[in-house]
């Protein structure tokens, strides 16, 4: 109760948004950029809110991408998720559709590669689309679809010659999140997981091939959300828990009854083992995941709760890899909220 009681965190100056943001899992992405700057992300219909600001907090700018068809703009066709992707030799912003997936330069300003979903491998009842995104493995881009398939891009160093390179074919629900090792990952432990929305959980090791190391499988519950860091698997759910899981053998570790409702976003600090969780109940909440260096048990601490009034959480995200701030979003939320360390 002690942790619960300290505040670790205080509010900064809001960021607005062009518009408000949608009710989707994960729909808040931050990209840090030289000089302290950052850049914002949140999905709203068919467009992307895309806000850039300054160091000292004053400038701020502004870019909207739609979803399209092969280059033409359809009305039709809404967001599900979009994030910028790291990888050691460039950064590319990836949106993900009900028509397929685009790759932008990281400032949103050219479209490098588009890649259509196959309509007709679907039921014809069942929507289609594709969500969860993740830079894995040095050169690839992960994302995952409606029908359970996880596409796996080859990104070369520069360039438009984005290739499919593989597709992994263990689940059999929608993706809902996938996520990389953001640590220091034990050796056989696997370097990524992927989540769906029956609540299964697939860790991978990454390379020309990726290998199936673990599944852990379904109890009748969505993960809408998915972190990895140190051989350890975060994952949220729409019971509200938060379930923490050794990468390598798939075994449950711990488990936090962490929210009162619907779990829509995690996010973890690689440099400091903080988890940052969002839900519908109106709470972010601040953890430490640390490993016991006597017994190896994994270890899972509360350090901060910030009340988002009136408001379903459906996006937060560490803007800085010690997780000494984060930024919020909520459904319908035509802003921003930034909390840093006091």
């Amino acid at each position: 109760a002690g942790a619960a009681s300290r505040r670790m965190y205080r509010k900064e100056k809001s960021i607005q948004l062009k518009n408000s943001s949608a009710a989707l899992y994960n729909n808040l992405s931050v990209l840090r950029l030289p000089g302290r700057q950052l850049s914002f992300s949140a999905v709203h219909g068919p467009s992307l809110n895309v806000v850039s600001a300054a160091a000292d907090g004053l400038g701020f700018s502004h870019r909207q991408l739609q979803a399209k068809e092969g280059g033409m703009a359809v009305s039709t066709s809404v967001l599900t998720q979009a994030a910028w992707c790291v990888l050691p030799s460039r950064v590319l912003l990836v949106l993900t559709s009900q028509k397929g997936i685009q790759m932008y330069e990281s400032d949103g300003s050219i479209m490098v590669y588009w890649h259509a979903l196959d309509v007709t491998e679907h039921p014809p009842a069942q929507a289609v689309f594709a969500r969860g995104i993740a830079a894995a493995g040095g050169r690839f881009i992960c994302v995952g679809t409606s029908s359970g398939l996880v596409l796996v891009f080859d990104i070369p160093a520069k360039g438009t010659n984005i290739t499919v390179s593989e597709v992994l074919e263990h689940h059999r629900d929608a993706i809902t999140d996938i996520a990389a090792e953001l640590g220091q990952a034990p050796d056989g432990a696997g370097d990524l997981v992927t989540a769906d929305d029956a609540g299964t959980l697939c860790v991978w090791s990454t390379g020309e091939e990726f290998t199936l190391l673990s599944k852990i499988l379904a109890f009748g519950c969505t993960c809408s959300s998915v972190k990895l860091w140190n051989g350890v698997v975060a994952a949220g759910y729409g019971n509200g828990q938060i379930r923490l899981y050794e990468a390598a053998t798939g075994l449950l570790r711990v488990e936090v009854n962490a929210h009162a409702r619907w779990i829509y976003a995690l996010d973890l600090a690689p440099q400091t083992g903080k988890l940052l969780s969002g839900a519908e109940d109106s709470f972010v909440h601040v953890w430490k995941l640390s490993r016991n260096p006597d017994t190896d048990d994994v270890e899972i601490e509360h350090c901060h709760a910030e009340c988002v009034t009136d408001t379903q959480v459906c996006g937060a995200r560490f803007c800085d890899p010690e997780g000494n701030s984060f930024a919020v979003t909520g459904y319908d939320l035509s802003e921003i909220f930034r909390y840093s360390q006091a």
